[in-house]
């Protein structure tokens, strides 16, 4: 069982396999992935402004900070002048204070300055890729499209095409066809014709057959043709008896003429 389903499952993977390569186009899986990088090279200047955005507070707090250094030397000052030197003391503690925080913020400063410039430069490398790739996205694209177009307009000139191939079949099987049903027409019809089959409607008839109904029709006319032969020499006998006989005297006077011609010769 463990060798029946793993032969299964890499059938399965196979089918999978190759009908994700027929469904697969390049060309949208190059603008996917153009999406993709499109959407990483967002990401990378959404993280340079956020940088330059603490960049910024950070700024504003260092120019407070600095204010109020400048502010408690000044108060520190005027104290002094006023021989409150405990005042001064106090003011140039704070002062002190502030200086320690001020000089923090100048290190983080400098780091998220230094943090930005590389994002800014990787964002810059990362837009000429994405041009680049761009470019070239485009550039397969249209080779690709215009060799498909080549190799369908081959296909079908050649006919090995999907669509043209099943038009070929089509014809083929029309052809086929209709040279069966001409040679079994041709057959019933030798058959009828030599008798070999009975025609239900009586009308196809041998060639034996259709001789003796034309001598039998030849016949009918010869006896009705007699008949009215025999109808008009009833009605005229009369009169040819009288023709003959006058036609032997004829042939009695001229003989006795006829004689002496021939004695003298």
């Amino acid at each position: 069982m463990s060798g029946v389903m793993k032969r299964m499952g890499m059938i399965f993977r196979a089918k999978a396999n190759k009908a994700l390569d027929r469904a697969e186009d390049p060309r949208e899986t190059l603008d996917y992935s153009y999406q993709k990088q499109l959407e990483l090279l967002q990401k990378v200047r959404r993280g340079v402004a956020d940088v330059a955005t603490s960049r910024k507070r950070l700024e504003l707090q260092l120019n407070q900070l600095q204010s109020q250094s400048t502010k408690l030397e000044d108060q520190g000052r005027k104290a002094l002048a006023l021989g409150r030197e405990d005042l001064a003391r106090e003011a140039l503690s704070r002062r002190a204070a502030l200086q320690q925080q001020v000089t923090d913020l100048e290190t983080q400063h400098t780091t998220l300055q230094g943090e930005e410039e590389k994002l800014t430069l990787a964002a810059q490398r990362l837009q000429a890729k994405v041009d680049a790739f761009r470019t070239k996205k485009e550039t397969i694209k249209a080779t690709y499209t215009a060799a498909q177009a080549q190799t369908r307009i081959g296909e079908a000139f050649s006919g090995i095409s999907e669509e043209m191939g099943d038009v070929g079949l089509a014809i083929q099987r029309a052809e086929d066809k209709t040279a069966q049903l001409q040679a079994r027409a041709g057959a019933i019809d030798e058959l009828l014709a030599s008798g070999a089959l009975d025609d239900p409607s009586g009308m196809a008839k041998d060639d034996i057959q259709a001789e003796l109904d034309r001598l039998s029709g030849g016949t009918d006319v010869e006896l009705e043709l007699q008949r009215m032969k025999a109808e008009l020499a009833g009605g005229t006998s009369g009169q040819q008896q009288a023709i003959e006989g006058g036609t032997g005297q004829g042939q009695q006077s001229q003989q006795p003429q006829d004689t002496p011609r021939f004695d003298k010769q």
